[in-house]
């Protein structure tokens, strides 16, 4: 179990907690809206009312202390942006933020960000790939040129072995696993 900061309760943070709950993480949210706070009460450990962007306030919550800081503000960029650069100053192990364009992403990073997720990209490229095909069922990208899919077997292949099939070579694929249904 985890300690983390969740700074900003938008769809996205909201998202976000209700995931880490499940992950059985404890969660300290804040938000400068207080719908949003009360809305999130049910999905962490404690939620809070305030203006990340004020570093009085933040030195309040004892940033040290929490393994992870994950900054979902999405509607204010400079707030997002200040709110990563404090956290990291104030000794945050590990800060996560959002971004909504690439110019976003270069910026946190610089700024103290130590990853950035950036969902409609990311969500967009999976969706992309997902449903233009018939036989991917699931699919991650890693890095550029790689990712991990999870595929519908060609009729092809069945009854043959992974050495007989020579996917690497053929395809330049690597089986990672095997999961075998029966009908």
């Amino acid at each position: 179990m985890k300690s983390v900061l969740l700074v900003g309760l938008g769809r996205f943070g909201k998202n976000t907690a209700i995931k880490l709950k499940e992950l059985k993480h404890e969660v300290m949210a804040l938000d400068i809206i207080e719908e949003r706070v009360s809305d999130a009460l049910p999905y962490v450990s404690n939620a809070l009312i305030g203006d990340a962007t004020n570093q009085k306030f933040l030195e309040t919550l004892g940033v040290k202390d929490y393994d992870l800081c994950i900054v979902t503000i999405g509607d204010n960029f400079q707030a997002s942006l200040i709110t990563t650069s404090l956290l990291k100053e104030m000794g945050a192990k590990k800060v996560i933020s959002r971004a909504s364009s690439d110019v976003q992403t270069k910026l946190l990073l610089r700024n103290g960000a130590d990853d950035v997720v950036y969902p409609e990209q990311q969500v967009a490229e999976w969706t992309a790939v997902r449903y233009s095909s018939d036989h991917i069922f699931d699919y991650l990208s890693i890095e550029d040129g790689y990712s991990i899919a999870e595929i519908d077997v060609p009729i092809k292949w069945i009854g043959k072995t992974i050495m007989e099939l020579d996917v690497r070579k053929k395809y330049k694929l690597n089986v990672m696993a095997v999961k075998i249904v029966i009908r």
